[in-house]
């Protein structure tokens, strides 16, 4: 197995896989993105853009953090967030065009890098029995304070009454697209993070993933709306997301389509 990343260089990693569609001109309009789509929703703007014609700029993290800063004030035109309660919340105080749409239902996944000593299953079988050998010093998932993805990967690790037993071992990412990241690198021997980013091309060469049971957690009920700011242009992509060609590359990287709002 190769060696482990110096941390100086893992933030560095980090920071560019967190943010590959932070540049942009000033007045291209700004979609607030919950890091679970960091590569679906990159290639869906794509396809927009070669559809349309038309430019939006993207931006991803936890839905929890996106929450605070529009209700602080943040310029963001479009919320796509992995938790619908922040949506609703936004719309509560008035501060979006209606409550949106659900768009998509995530799931969960168990990751471990290519030579961890963890065993990958969807029952969580191989984390307990790495466990039990003492082989997890390093176990990564999404802060559960503000990340929808940590908030579900803390239940479904109480449901398989793993929870306490990582408690030392438990690294947390800022989002989920972080915490895919630490899991990824080598540096930690495992993670729970979205399936969407377990399927991405980049991610699925570095290790293997097994989709958790969606019984052990609750639903990650996905929801977009558009702010009172949202101009024409932004109001065209998010009529895009709702087409088959958008769709379908949801569908792709692991997310159910609701079948109704």
């Amino acid at each position: 197995m190769s060696p482990t990343l110096p941390l100086h260089r893992l933030a560095a990693l980090v920071m560019a896989w967190l943010l590959p569609c932070a540049a942009g001109q000033a007045q291209t309009p700004t979609v607030a993105a919950a890091s679970d789509l960091q590569f679906a929703l990159q290639e869906v703007h794509a396809q927009f853009v070669r559809d349309t014609r038309q430019q939006v700029q993207l931006v991803f993290g936890s839905s929890g953090n996106f929450y605070r800063q529009i209700v602080e004030g943040a310029p963001f035109e479009l919320f796509l967030s992995a938790d619908e309660s922040f949506v609703t919340r936004l719309a509560e105080q008035g501060l979006t065009r209606d409550e949106g749409r659900l768009y998509a239902i995530g799931r969960l996944a168990l990751f471990a890098p290519h030579g961890s000593p963890l065993q990958v299953d969807a029952e969580l079988n191989g984390l307990r029995a790495a466990l039990q050998r003492g082989d997890i010093r390093r176990f990564a998932i999404a802060s559960p304070e503000h990340a929808p993805y940590g908030a579900r990967a803390e239940e479904a690790l109480r449901h398989a009454g793993l929870w306490e037993a990582l408690q030392d071992a438990l690294v947390l990412g800022e989002n989920v697209s972080q915490a895919a990241q630490f899991a990824a690198s080598g540096n930690a021997q495992g993670g729970i993070i979205a399936y969407s980013l377990a399927l991405a091309p980049n991610v699925a060469a570095l290790g293997t993933s097994a989709v958790l049971p969606e019984q052990w957690h609750s639903p990650l009920r996905q929801r977009m709306v558009l702010l009172k700011t949202a101009s024409p242009g932004i109001e065209a992509f998010y009529d895009y997301l709702q087409q088959p060609a958008a769709l379908a590359i949801l569908t792709r990287y692991g997310f159910a389509l609701p079948a109704e709002d």
